[in-house]
């Protein structure tokens, strides 16, 4: 299982929301590109990045940053937050980035979506952001009307090969990770799963890489503390 540790921007800083609550926001450095630096020491291939600006906004306020992270540390790095075009792909992937993920637009717009996975296959996955049992759009700020699995199953059908999947009302809130959520999607379906949200032990993670799932996101875990990268990284194997 892969471990994707997290940085979440917001006006060129790292910083985390609780329960995607942008009132409740923690700023936790000035510098992400220097927190990436760290992950990479810790000896981590991968990182996920979200531009929370861009998920509320649907533009690319961050983009600088993420192309200094990926041009400082050379990590396999994933960026959700605001992609609702061709070219917003385009700009990530020209920069570097291995992988974007459509939310808001995925759920919104499927025609864009198909055209997306189309054109760019594998780099294309989807944020399926669940909330009381539905998909939540915006920057998690409004519930849809699509169950969670139902929209899943049809990701699949649609060809879409990385979910990654966030029980929101887990996120940031260091209580463990919605096992149960994860053990259903990893019995029901053959995408790549990433778990997302409230990945606060290593117990959490020795616990996902047994549902044998594709990769786990840790965010707040790491930053207070409760989490040490390495470990993390030794545990997934």
């Amino acid at each position: 299982m892969l471990i994707f540790p997290a940085i979440d921007l917001y006006g060129g800083k790292a910083v985390r929301l609780l329960r995607g609550d942008y009132d409740n926001m923690t700023v936790y450095s000035e510098n992400p590109p220097s927190v990436a630096a760290d992950f990479k020491a810790a000896g981590a291939k991968c990182i996920h990045l979200v531009d929370l600006e861009g998920a509320k906004e649907g533009s690319t306020p961050n983009l600088h940053v993420v192309e200094k992270i990926v041009g400082q540390t050379g990590l396999f790095a994933e960026i959700g937050g605001g992609i609702r075009s061709m070219e917003t792909i385009e700009k990530y992937l020209s920069i570097g980035v291995g992988r974007v993920i459509l939310g808001t637009a995925a759920v919104e717009d499927e025609a864009f979506l198909r055209r997306a996975a189309e054109k760019y296959g594998d780099k294309i996955a989807v944020g399926a952001d669940i909330k009381d049992g539905f998909i939540a759009v915006r920057g998690w700020t409004e519930k849809s009307d699509k169950d969670a699995f139902s929209f899943c199953r049809h990701m699949e059908n649609l060809g879409i090969r990385t979910l990654i999947c966030t029980d929101i009302s887990k996120d940031g809130a260091m209580q463990g990770t919605n096992r149960e959520l994860y053990r259903d999607l990893a019995k029901e379906f053959k995408m790549q799963i990433v778990a997302s949200g409230g990945v606060s032990s290593i117990d959490d993670i020795r616990h996902l890489r047994s549902l044998d799932l594709y990769g786990a996101i840790i965010g707040k875990a790491y930053y207070t503390g409760a989490i040490n990268l390495k470990e993390a990284l030794e545990a997934a194997k």
